[in-house]
């Protein structure tokens, strides 16, 4: 286990070297020292809460990152990129520990709504786009902070929830909270997390496929220059994943709260800024 003086210095090194190659390179979104920094720290978190969670990376770090610079469209294809890169790491070992049966069943109700979802995010206006993730991120803060747990128990809710979770997942990304409210009844524990990845990967494999078909600005090189943030994020949730799942709603409360803040101040910079 890495001391707390090593972790520093790993930490450190990782600024420092991204922060060399962030001035080398030239990108379609310009950031200044400062806002660069946040977004190494927004990364490192979403790698964290990927891992610890197994799910919302995207739905947790997407609303800090369109407030620091940019819109949904410039952040979505990096984050695709290191979730097919953190899940296809974290499956290589665990396949056999995912629920096939119910993964290709689950996707007869998701894919549709997916498909129909990324089409409707190429085509929104980027201030739309904004609006929407805030909207969504602020409903699951307050599921959050409030201690209101997304559940179905009916199958034809279950319906429901996959498909507006496909739906909301081709918009932003954030579809996660109503699609593993089905599947934490329908897939036994110790399947679920990496059931979920391999779900995410294919997901997300779509969505990407899509941005490249159409010709989206994809930021390789922000890309690659972010996986060590990330990265750092990836190994510290690995490393608390059980004690998180221990004591996930009173985390939830905390981050619910936060989230709100976030999207209150994001929608005032949108509308008034």
């Amino acid at each position: 286990m890495p001391t707390v003086v090593q972790v520093k210095l790993l930490l450190l090194g990782i600024m420092a070297f991204s922060f060399v190659w962030f001035r080398c390179i030239e990108s379609k979104m310009e950031f200044s020292t400062a806002q660069f920094v946040f977004v190494l720290i927004i990364f490192c978190w979403t790698g964290f809460v990927r891992t610890g969670f197994g799910f919302g990376g995207a739905a947790l770090g997407l609303p800090f990152m369109i407030l620091v610079a940019g819109s949904p469209i410039d952040w979505l294809p990096i984050i695709g990129l290191h979730l097919l890169f953190f899940s296809g790491l974290s499956l290589a070992s665990a396949l056999k520990q995912v629920d096939w049966r119910y993964f290709k069943k689950s996707l007869v109700w998701i894919l549709p709504a997916k498909i129909v979802g990324v089409i409707g995010l190429l085509n929104f206006p980027p201030n739309v786009m904004t609006v929407i993730v805030y909207s969504i991120t602020g409903f699951y803060a307050l599921t959050w902070l409030f201690n209101y747990s997304i559940r179905s128990n009916k199958n034809w809710l279950d319906n429901v929830l996959l498909f507006l979770g496909g739906y909301i997942s081709g918009t932003s990304l954030t579809g996660a909270p109503l699609i593993v409210a089905v599947y934490m009844r329908k897939v036994a524990k110790e399947q679920l997390r990496n059931t979920l990845f391999v779900l995410w990967f294919f997901l997300v494999s779509i969505k990407m496929g899509a941005f490249i078909a159409v010709g989206v600005h994809i930021d390789w090189q922000y890309a690659l220059m972010l996986i060590p943030a990330a990265g750092v994020g990836h190994y510290c949730g690995l490393k608390v994943h059980a004690k998180l799942m221990e004591n996930d709603q009173k985390f939830k409360r905390w981050l619910g709260g936060a989230l709100l803040i976030i999207c209150a101040i994001g929608m005032t910079k949108l509308f008034l800024g």
